[in-house]
């Protein structure tokens, strides 16, 4: 008796528990649920078509980075011998996985040219003037008087073409304001010698914010012989008025001095901090770009396609209708041909949704219209499993033993049968993940999950209601049990 409290104890706790994963931890949904963007990706070669090793590293490097992204169940697949295809569901501006996805990420340590201190901090500060340029531009967009802003922000930028001589290709102004900082960038790059510390000798990236201020900072962690190359530079400069600049993509995006207390040994540890006053999106970006690694080949975004949240919310109610519209029949057919064993099996399918759906959520595991699909037909599972249960408990009572009998003879008898079914059922479930493609995955893992939980909800929760029932003395008439045409027997 006891036992059997537990159990009901413990499956009132499962639950509360999944319940409050639900409440606390929402369903992630794919691109066909909750919209997002398809971006069509062109890997670009000076000479010669691109290898089938090139092809498998580009993908290697953009799966990466949209994992470090943060998009869930994206679908990465190629499209001919140079193009990839990417789905980033819940993404609506394409721009801003392009600004991470697109750039080679080619991370460098550099060196002060000697004589070059001068030229170097007039640099720096028309970065920050331009800079400061970019903040107004932004924010004189959303202003109403922002014609007197980009009046002003024009006069400064023509002040600033004609003291570096330089000629704008772009048309708009945000694209010169861009232009020059790339321009500036890039001629302070080139105040800075190559040294052989690089984004290969990089482990991993993190990010944090500043404790002085709200700016971000990002993190480095070197390998063994990085970190001897990083310890080496550092005392090479340690005290002197060179700095170290760390270069991305061939422009300078932080220049630091070396303390004379590092004069003797140089920054050990392993480890480095780069702090350009990043905003938390743009520490963000650089991370995912240095933990992806570097593309081998350059990329180009040739067409972008976004997939509305309007449709997906279609998706989600049709499929929503079709789940419950079935839940509903398999219910009154089990009620009518079960009578009170039906009854349970409907409790027990309502555990099985709730326990399912909780560990989706606790995984997390990303619904796609094809993990639906694994889920409603996880749901036969679970029911056909109910029904050999059943089947055998009647048999018993046809034979003549007491309900109590029967009910632990019948889970007994038609266990054998139910965890054979399941076991070949999740053999094919390993197959399709592992061959499969993103969605066909989607899919297995979701029956997968169903069926395993089946073994449960069949096994323990529908025999633990069951006898719950027959405690009370008005369930134990064994009318309740058999079909209505053989209740004389």
């Amino acid at each position: 008796m006891k036992r059997r409290q537990g159990w009901l104890f413990f499956i009132i706790f499962l639950l509360t528990l999944s319940v409050y994963l639900l409440i606390n931890y929402p369903l992630q949904l794919g691109l066909d649920l909750q919209g997002g963007s398809q971006l069509t990706l062109q890997i670009i070669k000076e000479e010669g078509k691109v290898t089938r090793n090139e092809l498998e590293a580009v993908n290697s490097v953009i799966d990466k980075r949209v994992n470090n992204l943060g998009v869930s169940e994206s679908n990465l697949q190629t499209l001919g011998g140079d193009q990839l295809i990417l789905e980033l569901p819940g993404e609506q501006n394409p721009l801003v996985a392009s600004r991470v996805l697109g750039k080679t990420a080619l991370l460098e340590f550099r060196t002060q040219k000697e004589g070059t201190s001068t030229d170097l901090k007039t640099l720096q500060i028309q970065r920050l003037s331009i800079k400061e340029l970019i903040k107004q531009y932004s924010f004189a967009e959303k202003s109403q008087n922002d014609d007197n802003f980009l009046k002003v922000i024009q006069d400064d930028l023509k002040d600033i073409e004609q003291e570096f001589n330089y000629s704008f290709t772009s048309n708009d102004l945000y694209g010169k304001l861009i232009e020059i900082k790339k321009y500036v960038d890039k001629e302070i790059t080139n105040l800075f010698i190559k040294t052989d510390l690089s984004g290969k000798d990089l482990i991993n990236a993190g990010r944090r914010q500043e404790q002085t201020n709200s700016n971000w900072e990002v993190l480095l962690t070197f390998s063994n012989s990085g970190g001897e190359k990083f310890a080496e530079i550092t005392k090479s400069i340690a005290g002197t008025n060179q700095l170290l600049a760390i270069i991305l993509d061939g422009e300078s995006i932080s220049e630091a001095s070396v303390g004379n207390q590092f004069a003797s040994t140089g920054i050990t540890g392993g480890s480095a901090t780069i702090s350009g006053n990043f905003s938390a999106e743009n520490a963000r970006e650089l991370e995912v770009q240095l933990k992806g690694g570097s593309l081998p080949l350059p990329i180009e975004i040739v067409e972008t396609n976004t997939i509305g949240a309007l449709l997906g919310s279609k998706n989600i109610l049709k499929s929503l209708y079709a789940a419950i519209s079935g839940l509903i029949f398999v219910g009154i057919f089990m009620i009518f041909n079960y009578r009170i064993l039906g009854f349970v099996s409907v409790l027990s399918l309502v555990l099985y949704g709730f326990f399912n759906l909780a560990l989706y959520s606790l995984i997390p595991v990303t619904l796609t219209l094809p993990g639906i699909s694994g889920l409603i037909l996880s749901i036969g599972m679970a029911v056909d499993a109910n029904i050999l249960i059943f089947e055998r408990i009647r048999e018993e009572l046809y034979d003549g033993n007491t309900l109590t009998r029967s009910i632990d003879s019948g889970f007994q008898r038609a266990n054998s049968s139910i965890v054979d079914g399941h076991i070949t059922t999740l053999l094919s479930c390993f197959v399709l993940f592992l061959l499969g493609t993103n969605f066909v995955k989607g899919f297995a893992a979701t029956l997968g999950i169903g069926v395993l939980i089946s073994l449960f909800t069949s096994l323990n929760c529908s025999k633990t209601i069951l006898r719950f029932f027959t405690t009370y003395q008005s369930f134990r008439q064994k009318n309740l049990y058999l079909p209505r045409n053989n209740l004389s027997q």
